[in-house]
């Protein structure tokens, strides 16, 4: 098991008694995610969700709690769920707890991609605008050159409440780690909490830098395909390097002053 963030001595000291020294591990750790994401400008306000695997056999994972702002969360407040968006060890008032459209898409890679610790899944004003154009990500910087050839598009059907989509969804991403959901958002994955984080981040920088671009009007330069698939091995070369995913994680919790 990886190390929690040092989120807070005190935070992270004390684990409840029906929880294991794991999960509180995790809930550390997912918190702080919530946190930097709110820190670099990914929130919808209630909306979107960020969710983690627990360790263990049993198919749960943790979601945010509905209506908590994401720089308002902590351990505590994050809601733990089975893939059939049942919440474990309920309390009174967690009838409300989730958003079912969260649950569909979550529940809907989480089941099919077991590898994946952590899923992030954002509306931001430049991951929704490269989502409503027909061309989606161009390789137009050295961000978007890592999902060259490694990123799915899923098209839109309305609010993620029907069930039926999970399996669309899961085609769509295919084996990739990222997708960009048509006139919706963006969505990352990662086998950890950093790994996410760091993928959601690049995702959501080339998306700021493609519309920043197309905004001044000027033709754009494209690399030759030689250089763009060259760059996209460079990214994602024996799928990624955990180490350095976890050297950013690091070199980020300060922002959250952790």
């Amino acid at each position: 098991m990886r190390k929690p963030s040092t989120m807070s001595a005190t935070i992270a000291s004390s684990v409840p008694a029906h929880m294991t020294s794991d999960e509180w591990a995790l809930r550390c750790d997912l918190a702080s995610l919530y946190r930097l994401v709110a820190h670099f400008g990914m929130t919808d306000l209630v909306y979107t969700h960020i969710s983690a695997r627990v360790p263990g056999p049993e198919d749960h994972f943790l979601i945010n709690r509905y209506g908590v702002l994401f720089q308002n969360m902590l351990p505590s407040t994050l809601v733990r769920i089975d893939c059939d968006g049942r919440i474990v060890h309920p309390q009174e008032g967690d009838e409300t707890a989730i958003n079912p459209a969260g649950f569909v898409i979550h529940s809907a890679i989480h089941m099919a991609r077991p590898e994946f610790g952590c899923i992030i899944h954002t509306h931001t004003a430049a991951g929704a605008a490269v989502a409503a154009q027909r061309q989606g990500l161009l390789p137009i910087s050295q961000q978007a050159l890592k999902f060259r050839g490694h990123i799915g598009y899923h098209d839109y059907e309305g609010i993620a409440l029907d069930l039926g989509e999970r399996e669309r969804l899961v085609d769509d991403l295919g084996m990739h780690k990222a997708m960009i959901l048509r006139n919706h958002g963006l969505l990352a994955a990662g086998r950890t909490i950093p790994e996410a984080f760091s993928t959601i981040y690049l995702l959501e920088t080339a998306c700021r830098i493609q519309i920043a671009a197309q905004s001044g009007g000027a033709e754009l330069t494209i690399p030759s395909e030689e250089v763009c698939r060259h760059t996209a091995d460079q990214y994602n070369r024996d799928g990624g390097d955990l180490e350095h995913y976890e050297f950013l994680w690091r070199s980020m919790l300060p922002l959250i002053g952790e």
